[in-house]
Parts: structure tokens; sequence; C-alpha cells
């Protein structure tokens, strides 16, 4: 992914937070696993189920 502009990288949406977050380098080779965009989101899966529970 060298040479690519900070706007092309592919973005995914945080199952916690809802906001969208870009590509990171350290997260190449398992970005299809990547769910969450921060430490404190992932701390707090919690809340998708409890979203999932009451929709």
């Amino acid at each position: 992914m060298r040479g690519v502009k900070k706007s092309d990288l592919p973005t995914k949406i945080c199952l916690v937070c809802g906001r969208p977050f870009t590509w990171r380098k350290k997260w190449e080779k398992v970005w299809d696993e990547v769910k969450f965009c921060s430490d404190h989101c992932r701390q707090n899966k919690k809340i998708i189920d409890l979203k999932s529970r009451y929709s």
C-alpha cells in the first residue's frame, strides 16, 4: 500500500461508536479482522450485545 494517498485508503465503520476509521499500517496483515477503531471501543464491545438485544 505504499504510495497511496490517505484519502484513498480503505475505511470501515466501528461496531461500537459507529464512526468511520481508515486503514493503518499496523493493521496491514489483519485488516479483515479489524472491527473497532480504538482500544477504548474494543474494551467496550459489550455495548454491541446490548444494542443488538434492544433493536
